[in-house]
């Protein structure tokens, strides 16, 4: 093997034995470095991100952590895409905490709403509502315990958002929904569902809302929808009516979410 490729296999040897994960593309790296440097165990960039950067390696050298200008192909190999954009943080696989009733009673003194995923599984679309929720101040993302979705994907198209968001996970949805009967609106997504998402804060309030995202084949599970408050929707074009056919049922999840988060930016205090 030549040079390049004897120092990749090490890294990528290194990152298995020590759990880490590489953040790559350039408006993830940057909010990192910009909120969490202190988490960069190494660093990577391409030739054309060296200025980007170069207040950072002051901080890096000083600190002793290893940065290095390697070639683009190297980057790919070392992040696992083409879409790293010139630069990869290598960061310790984030643990993610467990929602305590001490978390929940936080938000609710603050009046904090918050995003539950019920069996939403693609990490991109996590890193996709993680970018929404950043940008409309929603602050709580909750997931079950078996969903491993925080990658290198996921960071990447959360575009920075992960340094602004709080990500949660629970063993039990409908325990935390039966937790929350009374203090937060419930709010599951359901395409059959009456109520318009422009009714959200007629819904809620002075309260906090707790929005429930399902899956794109399924939506929310039976038990999480009866443990809702309201089910509500998005509705399609205006003027088409129930005997008409609609040429597309429901959008991706976090193209919804967008959309929800949007009408529940109003709800942030």
């Amino acid at each position: 093997m030549d040079f390049w490729s004897v120092l990749l296999y090490h890294k990528k040897m290194k990152n298995k034995l020590t759990n880490e994960l590489a953040v790559c593309g350039f408006e993830a790296v940057k909010a990192l470095v910009k909120n969490n440097k202190q988490l960069i165990r190494r660093f990577y960039y391409s030739r054309d991100r060296m200025m980007a950067f170069k207040d950072l390696f002051k901080y890096l050298a000083e600190n002793k952590i290893p940065y290095n200008n390697i070639p683009d192909g190297e980057l790919e190999k070392l992040s696992g895409t083409v879409h790293h954009q010139g630069v990869v943080a290598m960061i310790a696989q984030p643990e993610i905490k467990h929602l305590t009733t001490e978390i929940t009673d936080e938000w609710l003194h603050n009046k904090e709403s918050a995003v539950l995923l019920d069996r939403v599984g693609n990490a991109n679309n996590l890193g996709a509502i993680v970018r929404s929720a950043a940008f409309f101040g929603i602050k709580n993302i909750i997931v079950p315990d078996e969903q491993g979705l925080i990658t290198t994907s996921s960071y990447r198209v959360a575009q920075g958002g992960m340094e602004y968001v709080n990500i949660y996970s629970i063993h039990s949805i409908s325990k935390l929904l039966t937790a929350m009967k009374g203090k937060m609106v419930r709010l599951g997504t359901d395409v059959r569902a009456t109520t318009t998402v422009d009714k959200i804060a007629e819904l809620c309030g002075k309260k906090p809302a707790l929005i429930v995202l399902g899956n794109e084949e399924n939506g929310i599970s039976d038990l999480v929808r009866a443990n809702c408050d309201e089910l509500i929707k998005i509705p399609a074009l205006p003027g088409v009516s129930e005997t008409d056919a609609q040429p597309i049922e429901s959008l991706n999840v976090a193209q919804a979410a967008a959309i929800i988060l949007y009408e529940t930016r109003n709800l942030v205090r």
